[in-house]
């Protein structure tokens, strides 16, 4: 995905140097209101200012980056009676709206399955949709292969 002249990446927090968790971390409490300035939220994270500023335009939570977007998803499921339907349902219970969906023949039990949403409507953020989807049983692994 192209922005700002720069090539964006999905990664996983534990992969982040410290600095840019402190950063996210900064910028949660000014949006939050539980400090006022800056200086007060680099001091409680434990960061400098010139840090702070490095990185803070080029940081965010996946769930700020995806509202009326288009998500792509592949999904890897047993291949169990019901099991995408009930993907689906959560899907439509977050209010995302499904553009498309390909799915391949189930191979030795496992169905491999690609959902493109569009995210405006959602009324829950996509960590949280993929939070609920993998409690369902049959769901192996869900991963996010592009965000437009």
């Amino acid at each position: 995905m192209e922005r700002d002249g720069g090539t964006h990446y999905i990664v996983n927090e534990k992969a982040l140097p410290i600095v840019l968790l402190k950063t996210v971390e900064a910028k949660e409490l000014l949006k939050k209101g539980e400090v006022v300035t800056i200086h007060e939220a680099v001091d409680r994270v434990g960061m400098s200012r010139s840090a702070y500023y490095k990185y803070k335009d080029y940081i965010f939570p996946l769930y700020e980056m995806n509202k009326g977007k288009i998500i792509t998803m592949h999904l890897i499921l047993k291949h169990l009676p019901g099991i995408l339907s009930e993907v689906l349902n959560q899907i439509a219970e977050s209010e995302a709206s499904v553009l498309t969906i390909n799915q391949s023949i189930p191979a030795h039990g496992i169905a491999n399955i690609s959902v493109a949403l569009e995210t405006r409507q959602m009324t829950i953020n996509i960590e949280e949709l993929i939070l609920k989807m993998e409690q369902i049983k049959g769901v192996q692994k869900i991963n996010i292969l592009a965000q437009e």
